[in-house]
């Protein structure tokens, strides 16, 4: 099921609660067609679909150009490359710079897997400035995902239902419950997308992007990933070594684990993080509202859940918080340091019954919009990854591990070990354990770890670099807090990344950035 709390490597918080974007597109024959010399058609921006997120076209550009989105048409199945073909949904800012030092095309994943990169490029877009003075700044949405042959699941009034349900059971009748809904989840999703779930991997999305590049016209593959993003560069690496440019992962899924091990890794990254925001609340100068201590802030946090867990308070009319959406809305606000002020308040006032700070927080995470609409992300993630990920965990495989889950966090443990059921009964195989990113041949690749980072713990990242090999994987440790490390704006991190993007100045091994 898709987790009702994490994704399985998180977007950024702001990415979900911004917009931009490009209708979707039906099939067509890619028969006798050499999809290599297509010509896409740049147009200005249209509002974003409901699958995008929905809201308003992305505003223009500082020097007053507008964004420009296209189609990028791929073989829906790789392996009958003149069979139907998708649309794969676009977006780009021109270079910014001197058309002469141009380097070529910077393409960008935010994560997810599910995130819309064409509504997230846009939000985003201000924090890149630097790097659109020598590159074309692109993003897209992968296949399955917002505008590109999107995966259906449930409608928006049956996943109101799903993201409210007790996704901890205590007793038989609970766990029973939750099995049904989230087998009622996956035959939905079977019904509405069947056509596309086994298309929808991360190898799949990797040779998208192969062609993606070719038809920029560019020799090499110049890549920012954040988050899941980290995932596809690392496996893009390994089927294309030779076709990697410059290319930074931020935000690293650890690639050496199972599913389990790394739910079990965002455990103890979510209580990592829980961890300092209660000993940064109570070390401001003010009285901290929410506790006298940190142990007495998560002592108050878990009351909390456990009262939630039998009787909900009022959330976003007409909806209740419950102790699964609270628990969810504390997660998301962990991915940012920003954040924290508002996990505060929404706690301060989820104790006196008002539940609507932490509901607009748990909304966010499952990309549901204030009109109650959700995007396909929920869908997209559970079908990326149910495609990607071998293990099938059942029922008794979770009750079995849930006494380490717990050991690792008491507020987050068997809310993620109950995740791991959701691709039981999935109708299409996992592909693999867990990917296979070895690069060799590969130019070096920078590898950038927050040590705060509680989505993708920063363990990952050291596992990426050896992963890829050799002089491929140079690790950047940021010694920070939240999700990610370039968008922190902390300027160590940003003249690396960057004297490496736009003048290929690699780091040295071990740098360390404070």
């Amino acid at each position: 099921m898709p987790n009702p709390s994490v994704l399985r490597a998180a977007v950024t918080v702001s990415a979900l609660l911004l917009t931009s974007l490009l209708a979707g597109c039906s099939d067509d024959q890619a028969e006798d067609e050499d999809l290599t010399r297509q010509q896409l058609d740049w147009t200005d921006c249209p509002a974003p679909s409901q699958a995008q997120g929905g809201g308003n076209a992305p505003s223009p550009l500082p020097n007053g150009e507008e964004w420009q989105c296209a189609t990028l048409k791929v073989p829906r199945d790789w392996d009958d490359p003149d069979g139907d073909a998708i649309g794969l949904a676009m977006i780009r800012a021109r270079a910014s710079g001197d058309e002469n030092r141009r380097i070529g095309s910077l393409i960008f994943n935010f994560g997810g897997p599910g995130g819309s990169g064409v509504t997230a490029l846009p939000a985003f877009g201000d924090d890149y400035a630097q790097l659109r003075t020598r590159y074309d700044l692109v993003s897209f949405d992968p296949r399955g995902v917002g505008g590109s042959a999107p995966v259906r699941c449930e409608n928006d009034q049956r996943l109101d239902a799903f993201f409210q349900q007790d996704a901890t059971p205590d007793d038989a009748a609970e766990r029973t419950e939750l099995l049904e809904n989230v087998q009622d989840f996956n035959e939905a999703c079977e019904k509405n997308s069947a056509k596309m779930l086994p298309h929808v991997r991360t190898t799949d999305a990797a040779r998208d992007m192969d062609l993606m590049r070719q038809v920029l016209g560019d020799d090499k593959l110049h890549y920012f990933g954040i988050s899941y993003g980290t995932e596809l560069g690392g496996v893009y690496a390994h089927l294309f070594p030779a076709n990697v440019g410059r290319a930074v992962l931020d935000a690293v899924v650890d690639p050496t684990q199972t599913p389990e091990q790394s739910a079990l890794g965002q455990v103890r990254g979510f209580q990592r993080a829980l961890d300092n925001f209660a000993e940064n609340c109570v070390s401001k100068t003010e009285d901290c509202p929410i506790g006298d201590s940190a142990q007495d802030v998560k002592n108050r946090i878990a009351q909390l859940l456990k009262d939630l867990d039998s009787e909900p308070v009022d959330g976003v009319f007409p909806r209740e918080l419950t102790q699964t959406a609270a628990t969810s809305g504390i997660a998301q606000a962990s991915y940012s340091q920003e954040f924290w002020d508002y996990l505060t308040e929404g706690l301060d006032q989820a104790y006196d019954g008002n539940g609507q700070i932490l509901m607009l927080l748990s909304d966010t995470m499952n990309g549901r919009k204030t009109n109650g609409e959700y995007s396909n992300l929920a869908a997209a993630n559970v079908a990326i990854s149910c495609a990607d990920d071998r293990p099938r965990y059942d029922a008794a495989h979770v009750e079995r591990r849930l006494p380490e889950f717990r050991k690792a966090s008491p507020l987050f443990g068997d809310y993620l070990a109950w995740g791991m059921i959701g691709c039981v009964d999935w109708p299409v195989p996992g592909a693999a354990d867990h990917p296979d990113v070895s690069a060799p041949g590969a130019p070096p690749i920078l590898v950038v770890g927050n040590t705060g980072d509680p989505a993708t713990p920063y363990e990952g990242a050291r596992k990426m670099a050896q992963a890829l090999g050799k002089g491929v994987g140079v690790e950047l440790t940021y010694e920070g807090q939240g999700h990610g490390a370039y968008d922190s704006k902390n300027e160590c991190v940003q003249d690396a990344v960057n004297g490496y993007l736009l003048d290929g100045k690699v780091p040295a091994v071990g740098t360390v950035c404070r």
